[in-house]
């Protein structure tokens, strides 16, 4: 953080004459090239959501999850029904353009408006939506919706500090990693230290000319797989110093 000298010859933050209380998350739609985003609906997406989930073949996607795996499509239908009613969260569904079904959840939560600060969590992928263009666009529209819609100044990702593959991702779609908060939860009867990310609305610019990049047409062959991956188009326009 940039530091200033008050009166009083102190170091102090940036000072924010304009700043204003930010908007909480609406019930809007997202559409890119792979994927859509739709607000959370049980009637709508809670039978795809679930026969999605039911394609893995075990119950290793829920370990690092505050919840799951669900014994039945009823015990996952009560859940989606409790997360449609929070006023404190805002969830979304992935919808994949190809074929309209909903493969995947994510959410706008801890969403602090007096602060801009917001958090994307509670992020469950489907087997059809894991390591795919969807699953790196629906990351995309959301963080653009957060930073230049509802002009959020912070935007977190946080996760069990032993979930390797939720760090990995944090730091592929361009978060930076900030430590880790010991003994911050207790989830399934188990410790939890927190790892905690985030990205900032001064670096969004930057990381959104690498998505852009990266979900171009001509970055994938005729198969569908990726020409350059997200870190070696970084790695370019840093060089380039874009």
């Amino acid at each position: 953080m940039a530091e200033h000298v008050n009166r009083y010859g102190q170091p102090v933050g940036e000072v924010l004459p304009i700043w204003s209380v930010r908007a909480f998350p609406g019930r809007i739609t997202l559409t890119g090239c792979f994927c859509r985003l739709e607000p959370l609906s049980v009637a709508r997406h809670a039978d795809a959501l679930y026969a999605a989930y039911a394609d893995a073949p075990d119950g290793r996607d829920w370990i690092y999850m505050f919840v799951g795996p669900f014994r039945d499509k009823d015990e996952y239908r009560a859940y989606l029904t409790a997360v449609e009613q929070r006023q404190d969260t805002q969830s979304y569904v992935v919808i994949d353009t190809r074929t309209d079904n909903a493969v995947g959840t994510f959410s706008l939560m801890r969403v602090d408006v007096n602060h801009g600060v917001i958090e994307v969590g509670s992020v469950a992928f489907s087997s059809a939506l894991k390591r795919t263009p969807l699953a790196t666009e629906a990351h995309f529209l959301l963080m653009g919706y957060v930073f230049e819609q509802l002009r959020y100044r912070r935007y977190e990702w946080k996760c069990d500090s032993l979930n390797a593959p939720s760090r990995r991702a944090a730091l592929r779609l361009g978060f930076t990693f900030e430590g880790v908060f010991r003994q911050a939860v207790i989830y399934k009867g188990r410790t939890r230290d927190t790892a905690w990310f985030s990205l900032l609305d001064t670096e969004w610019p930057q990381r959104k000319l690498y998505f852009l990049d990266w979900l171009a047409q001509d970055n994938f062959d005729a198969e569908g797989k990726q020409i350059q991956s997200l870190a070696a188009i970084r790695q370019s326009r840093l060089k380039e110093g874009s």
